[in-house]
C-alpha cells in the first residue's frame, strides 16, 4: 500500500456497452494510477444476467479494494469523473451502461445521505456485486453479517465466471495496448 493511504473500500463495478471487460479495466487502471489511490485487490471478472431492467445485453461484472486518503465524497467524485471521462450516460434506472462504479463499502462506515450511502443499500441482494465482492472480502462484515453468509442467500442464477485470473484488468489492459484485444 502506498504511504499516508489510511482508508479501505470496496467498489463494484459493470458495464454492458461496448467493451465493457476493456472498460472496467481502464477504469480500475485509473484508480490505480491516481495520486490518492492504489488498488490493493481485484475480484475474478464474472458474466451476469441484466438485474432489475432484464431486456438488455449481460454484463460484465467486478469488483475491487482500493486504498486511499480520501473521503468517502472525494472518492465518489473521483469515480463519477472516471465514469463521465468514460461517456457514461444515465439514461434510464438499471439500464445499459458503459462503466459503472459504485462504493459498496468505506472502512466500517455506516451513512445515508441524498448524495451517498455506505454500505451500498442494495448490495447484499446482489449476487453480481457479492460474489465479487467475496473474492477478496468473503469475511467482511455487513449489516451484521459476512460477505459470504449474505452470499448464501442470494440468487446467482446465471452468473459465470468469464476470467478467472484476478490480474484480467491487466492483462486486458496490455491487449488493448498492443492492439490486440
Amino acid at each position: 500500500m502506498r504511504e499516508g493511504m489510511k482508508h479501505w473500500a470496496a467498489l463494484g463495478l459493470g458495464g454492458n456497452i461496448g467493451d465493457a471487460r476493456a472498460s472496467m479495466a481502464q477504469a480500475i487502471a485509473r484508480l490505480d494510477t491516481h495520486a490518492h489511490c492504489a488498488i490493493v485487490a481485484v475480484s475474478r471478472l464474472y458474466r451476469t444476467p441484466p438485474w432489475g431492467k432484464t431486456d438488455q445485453a449481460w454484463f460484465f461484472n467486478a469488483c475491487a479494494a482500493v486504498a486511499t486518503n480520501l473521503s468517502p465524497e472525494q472518492l465518489l467524485e473521483v469515480c463519477l469523473s472516471i465514469e463521465r471521462d468514460m461517456k457514461r450516460e444515465r439514461l434510464e434506472r438499471w439500464g445499459p451502461r458503459t462503466i459503472d462504479i459504485d462504493i459498496l463499502l468505506f472502512d466500517d462506515a455506516v451513512r445515508s445521505d441524498a448524495r451517498l450511502e455506505i454500505p451500498h443499500p442494495r448490495m447484499t441482494s446482489r449476487g453480481f456485486v457479492l460474489m465479487p465482492l467475496a473474492d477478496f472480502a468473503p469475511h467482511h462484515v455487513v449489516g451484521g453479517r459476512s460477505v459470504n453468509e449474505w452470499l448464501a442467500d442470494t440468487d446467482t442464477t446465471g452468473i459465470e465466471i468469464a476470467d478467472g485470473d484476478r490480474g484480467w484488468w491487466r492483462n486486458t489492459g496490455a491487449r488493448n495496448a498492443k492492439g490486440t484485444a
